[in-house]
C-alpha cells in the first residue's frame, strides 16, 4: 500500500506556488510529516485526501487516482482525512456524528449505525455515545473522528496537528490510540513536534518550502545529528539541522 504525488504542481494563486514537479511515496504504516509553519505540509496533506486538486500531476493511493466523481468517492472512502479543527455537528451525539462520517463515505444508515457502536468503544468513547458532540472536549473529537474513519473502513488516515492544543493526559490518550490504529491501518501525521517519534512513527518525512529535506526511518532521522542526550533531544537537533532553525 503506498501514497504517491507524481510530478504534483499546486499553487494558491498565479504568482505563488507551493508544489513544483513535487515527487513523494509513503508505503509506511505510520509516517510523520514534520515541518515548520509554511512549509507546505497543509497543502500537502489536503492533496492526499483529494480536498485540494493538483494543478498538474497525479495523486493516487494504491493505484486509486481520484480524477472522476466515481473515483473521487471510492478514494475517500479509502483515505480519511482528519484536519485539525473538527467540527461538531450541531444537535448530534457523539454516536450519531460517528455513523453519520460512515453514511456520508457510502454505507447505509443500518450499517454506519451499528458499525459506530464498535469503533467508539475502540477510541474509548462508549461512555459519551449519548453526549451532544459539542460538548465533548478538544482530545475527545479528535477520537471522535477517528471512529467516524475507522466506522467505514478506511485504509489510510490523514491527520494534521492532532495533538495541538491538547493538555498532557489528552496527548497521552491520544498517543496510545495511535499505537493502536498502527496495527490495522495505514496513519499518516502532520506536526511540527518532535517528541515520541521514536516511539510512534516508523518513517521520517521533513518537509520544508515545498521541499522534502529528509525521508527515511526514524533511526535513520535521528542519526542525521551527533546529538545523544536522549530520543527526544536527539529528534530536536535533527529537526533543527534539516531545516536550519535553532534550538
Amino acid at each position: 500500500m503506498a501514497l504517491e504525488l507524481r510530478s504534483v504542481v499546486f499553487g494558491y494563486n498565479r504568482k505563488t506556488t507551493v508544489l513544483d514537479g513535487f515527487d513523494l511515496r509513503i508505503d509506511s504504516p505510520a509516517t510523520v510529516l514534520l515541518g515548520p509553519n509554511g512549509a507546505g505540509k497543509s497543502t500537502l496533506m489536503a492533496l492526499a485526501a483529494s480536498q485540494l486538486k493538483p494543478l498538474r500531476g497525479t495523486v493516487s493511493w494504491r493505484d486509486r487516482i481520484p480524477a472522476s466523481r466515481k473515483n473521487v468517492t471510492a478514494y475517500r472512502k479509502a483515505v480519511a482525512w482528519l484536519p485539525q479543527h473538527i467540527t461538531p455537528v450541531p444537535g448530534l451525539t457523539v454516536r450519531e456524528q460517528v455513523a453519520y462520517a460512515g453514511w456520508l463515505k457510502g454505507m447505509s444508515r443500518a450499517d454506519a449505525w451499528n458499525a459506530s457502536a464498535d469503533t467508539i468503544a475502540r477510541v474509548g468513547l462508549s461512555k459519551l455515545a449519548e453526549r451532544r458532540s459539542h460538548q465533548v472536549s478538544g482530545g475527545q473529537l479528535r477520537r471522535m473522528g477517528i471512529a467516524g474513519a475507522l466506522t467505514h473502513h478506511s485504509e489510510l488516515i490523514l491527520m494534521d496537528e492532532p495533538t495541538a492544543g491538547l493538555d498532557p493526559t489528552q496527548r497521552k490518550v491520544f498517543r496510545s490510540l495511535l499505537e493502536q490504529l498502527a496495527d490495522d491501518v495505514h496513519i499518516i501525521v502532520s506536526t511540527h513536534q518532535t517528541e515520541d517519534l521514536a516511539d510512534l512513527y516508523q518513517h521520517v518525512i521533513v518537509l520544508d518550502h515545498g521541499t522534502v529535506r529528509f525521508h527515511g526511518t526514524t533511526s535513520q532521522f535521528h542519526a542525521t545529528t551527533d546529538n545523544d542526550e536522549g530520543p527526544r533531544e536527539r529528534a530536536e537537533a535533527a529537526y533543527a539541522q534539516l531545516v536550519g532553525e535553532e534550538i
